[in-house]
């Protein structure tokens, strides 16, 4: 079977390292007609929030475009790199990756730790003004970014410097991270864009490709495999916060 490396892979995706990897399309109408609304206009209804949103990385391996799609704690997002559909679900205690052109991935057993921080109200992406706030991050300005009133939150260390445009309001939207990695003196930009809430969008669109070869693995082996192998699978495992809790400093 022809099969694309994982590392030449990952190393395509590199531009999308702060939310992890980084699918064609937003879902549009439901059968009732209802469409999705745009993020400043989103209003509460019955049932789990959605979300879609996506993100244009631009850095040393080019142009990436990911597509998320999320209900509740449930996170679909898909990417083509080099002329492969890189999908990752999340769903309950399984988390997927898989070659959408090959046909073959892994279903990865959750840490009960990153299950346990699933919520309703909570994104499952989309959160980098919590992670750089728990790094540190402070408030250097604000300024009008698209129309919206944003927050540029900075964080500088010894692994380089980390910039995110954040709306100033309840949902926290990022609009632009800028990373600049001191070690390889690059830089990554990634704008969100077309942002839109309250989708219908069903329970099965978070489900594998019935037609997908998965390799079922346990959390512990896949963690072994990786220290004594190497990258596993036809594709890099992407948004490991959400596969494997850590504790910020581990």
């Amino acid at each position: 079977m022809i099969r694309v490396p994982g590392t030449a892979v990952a190393t395509a995706l590199a531009a999308l390292a702060l939310a992890g990897a980084l699918p064609a399309g937003a879902p549009a109408d439901d059968e009732r007609g209802r469409k999705g609304r745009g993020a400043s206009d989103a209003a509460p209804e019955s049932g789990p929030p959605t979300w879609y949103a996506q993100a244009l990385a631009r850095g040393p391996g080019g142009l990436n475009v990911t597509h998320f799609w999320s209900k509740g704690p449930m996170l679909r997002a898909e990417t083509v790199v080099v002329g492969h559909k890189v999908v990752t679900i999340v769903r309950d205690e399984w988390y997927y990756a898989y070659d959408g052109v090959l046909k073959t991935g892994m279903a990865i057993r959750r840490d009960p730790a990153a299950v346990a921080r699933d919520a309703p109200g909570r994104r499952p992406f989309g959160n980098e003004y919590e992670s750089l706030l728990e790094q540190g991050a402070e408030l250097v300005r604000e300024e009008n970014m698209v129309g919206r009133a944003t927050g540029v939150y900075r964080i500088t260390d010894d692994h380089g410097r980390r910039e995110l445009w954040v709306t100033q309001d309840p949902q926290r939207i990022p609009l632009r991270i800028e990373i600049y990695d001191r070690k390889s003196s690059t830089e990554r930009v990634t704008d969100y864009v077309n942002w839109q809430s309250a989708l219908f969008i069903p329970d099965s669109f978070f489900e594998p490709d019935p037609s997908i070869e998965l390799e079922r693995i346990e959390l512990e082996d896949y963690v072994k495999r990786t220290v004594e192998e190497g990258p596993v699978g036809p594709v890099p495992v992407l948004y490991t916060d959400l596969l494997r809790f850590k504790k910020r400093g581990n």
